[in-house]
């Protein structure tokens, strides 16, 4: 049983690193004026836009003028999530 939640945590681990990379690759086109139709970009925004348009919602003063502080505050959440998670599940499986 041990072995399952280790090998839980570790693929939540990774997903949660993988989503991370995903909302810096994001923050980073948003810097450039990228091609739309792109398929890359469209993954990008596909894959971020819906939790930072409820993030942004709940917390309307992340955008600054022209600068957009939303990328940060999900990344700062999902790292705070991910060592609670992760490390919740490693420490059960102790």
């Amino acid at each position: 049983m041990n072995v399952l939640i280790i090998a839980i945590a570790r693929i939540l681990d990774l997903a949660f690193n993988i989503y991370i990379f995903i909302v810096i690759a994001r923050a980073l086109i948003s810097w450039v004026n990228p091609d739309p139709y792109n398929p890359i970009v469209r993954f990008l925004h596909n894959a971020t836009d819906p939790v930072l348009y409820r993030l942004r919602n709940m917390l309307p003063f992340l955008r600054a003028g022209t600068f957009d502080f939303s990328p940060i505050v999900l990344l700062i959440l999902l790292s705070v999530i991910q060592q609670f998670v992760v490390g919740f599940l490693m420490q059960i499986a102790r």
